[in-house]
């Protein structure tokens, strides 16, 4: 099998919804097409926001989202915000190609580290995450602002 890491592309709008809608459907996070639609558009335009994807022999079966922002210790941050390998296609090296792909956007961007969220239930992909990088032990509070 050949493994390719590169921008998403428009042509990988179909294949590309399904698997972030697997991701929203993991985390239990409602989308509607319109917000797919918007997402999708941003992802494209790179409005802030960039994305990869992972294809095996030329099927998209993984993707990662990601975003840059400032901090007050560094001007130049990455958050790897959504990453998502289709099940069938787990344990043969697309999330942590993927995240690969995203450091070294980080990397191009001179950003002081690279990070992301999991729930800390989501044993199968802490095991990767342990391998790849550090657990610093931060739990994560979110306030509702409506």
């Amino acid at each position: 099998m050949h493994l390719t890491i590169a921008p998403l592309t428009a042509a990988d709008r179909a294949p590309w919804e399904a698997l972030a809608r697997g991701y929203k459907s993991f985390y239990k996070t409602d989308v509607t097409a319109a917000d797919m639609d918007r997402a999708w558009h941003r992802l494209l335009a790179e409005d802030g926001v960039f994305g990869v994807g992972a294809k095996l022999d030329g099927e998209l079966l993984g993707i990662g989202h990601y975003l840059f922002h400032t901090s007050v210790w560094a001007p130049t941050t990455c958050y790897l915000q959504d990453l998502f390998v289709a099940p069938a296609a787990r344990g043969q090296g697309l999330a942590r190609a993927l995240i690969g792909a995203v450091a070294d956007a980080a990397r191009q961007r001179q950003a002081s580290r690279c990070y992301w969220l999991t729930q800390d239930d989501n044993v199968t992909a802490r095991r990767l995450y342990d391998k790849v990088a550090r657990f610093n032990g931060f739990i994560r509070y979110d306030l509702a602002l409506d």
